[in-house]
């Protein structure tokens, strides 16, 4: 695909262009935005493509043009929790039902707020999933996890918890704020730094998402596995297993591009941003960006601190997950070793390194087979560690 590309680039990061360029011409892009951040100053600001995936080309990706992010919305979701902990209304080692008695039922007096953000409470499916209604309300969401028996004692395993991530998150959240967590988030977070992200669509933004859709694209090759093992293969086609029943915790799955997903609050898989809106609240949680800082140092180092590692009983590859955030690793490989983060199932990526400076916002319209290391966001990522001045 040919394709003109927009925006800028500082010194220096040249090939950043020209990798994002490639995955249009190479890699099957269709619609997409890339953000770069370092020490707090944006020095990558590009899109290029079309705003819908099945667009004919008459309506093109604006700069301020915004996506459905799926998963990446778990990180900004857990920034809400360390936040509200720094803010003391939180303890990261407190039971869940301290703050939400009714979740004590079936045995999960000994959930830990923590267990929650690092995927070991041990409640990645719903015996009986949600219809897109109930998903959507909170006090029925909260009640079916509350109900729900921890399918490992929790604590002692990770998996990755697809959706009732969101809404064990919101209901902390409401608990101790008396707010959602997509309002605390707009108030707290987007509306202090200016970012065009959202969980729960306000109709006055409406206008500005772009249609998303599947893509296909040529297999990767080289460190990139070409085809999954067969132990994944089968998890994601075998419906009685966690894989498939995590992912199916919302029944029917929903459209991502019907107006009453978008404007709902799902905070594990509905989070709709530009690139820059992603890469600008990554670079906030690292230093101050126009005098804005989320979090402090030491929250940012508990949460990048490894809470679980290894084969993830749902995604059955071997994961690393810190406070709410993916770390560096052979499933999800980032920047460097200390680099933090979350992709979005298809493609998606929003991640900060607080070691080289970088926070790195990329959003797309083509959803492709991905779960955790889109080669379209590998391709970006070699890039702008191409640009880094050695160690």
């Amino acid at each position: 695909m040919d394709v003109e590309v927009h925006g800028t680039v500082a010194g220096g990061w040249e090939p950043v262009r020209e990798a994002f360029a490639r995955n249009f011409e190479r890699l099957g892009e269709r619609g997409a935005a890339l953000a770069v951040y370092r020490d707090g100053r944006r020095v990558v600001d590009l899109w290029a493509g079309t705003k819908d995936v099945d667009g004919d080309g008459d309506a093109p990706w604006q700069r301020d043009t915004a996506q459905v992010v799926r998963s990446a919305t778990k990180g900004v979701a857990a920034a809400a929790v360390l936040m509200l902990h720094e803010r003391g209304l939180l303890d990261l080692d407190a039971p869940v039902g301290r703050y939400w008695p009714e979740f004590k039922a079936q045995d999960k007096e000994g959930v830990l707020v923590r267990h929650v953000l690092a995927h070991r409470a041990g409640l990645p499916v719903l015996d009986r999933p949600l219809s897109f209604a109930d998903a959507t309300d909170p006090v029925r969401a909260a009640e079916a996890v509350a109900a729900q028996a921890p399918v490992w004692e929790p604590g002692t395993d990770h998996g990755y918890h697809a959706l009732t991530y969101g809404w064990l998150v919101d209901e902390l959240v409401r608990r101790v704020t008396g707010k959602g967590t997509g309002e605390w988030i707009a108030s707290e977070m987007a509306a202090p730094l200016g970012l065009d992200l959202w969980v729960g669509l306000p109709a006055s933004e409406a206008h500005r998402v772009g249609r998303a859709g599947k893509v296909e694209g040529p297999e990767p090759s080289g460190a990139l596995r070409a085809r999954p093992k067969r132990s994944v293969t089968a998890a994601y086609t075998d419906p009685d297993s966690l894989t498939r029943r995590a992912f199916a915790a919302i029944d029917p799955s929903p459209d991502h591009n019907d107006p009453a997903f978008r404007t709902a609050a799902l905070p594990a898989a509905n989070g709709i941003a530009t690139a820059d809106g992603l890469a600008r609240f990554y670079a906030s949680l690292t230093g101050p960006v126009d005098g804005v800082r989320l979090l402090s140092p030491d929250t940012v180092e508990r949460a990048r601190a490894e809470e679980s590692a290894g084969p993830d009983r749902v995604l059955v590859v071997g994961t690393r997950f810190g406070l709410g955030y993916m770390l560096h690793g052979s499933a999800s490989p980032l920047l460097a070793p200390g680099s933090f983060g979350h992709p979005g199932r298809g493609g998606s990526l929003g991640f900060a390194d607080p070691e080289s400076g970088i926070a790195l916002g990329y959003v797309t319209n083509g959803f492709r087979r991905t779960v955790t290391a889109d080669p379209r966001a590998q391709a970006l990522i070699r890039a702008v560690r191409e640009c880094l001045p050695a160690s």
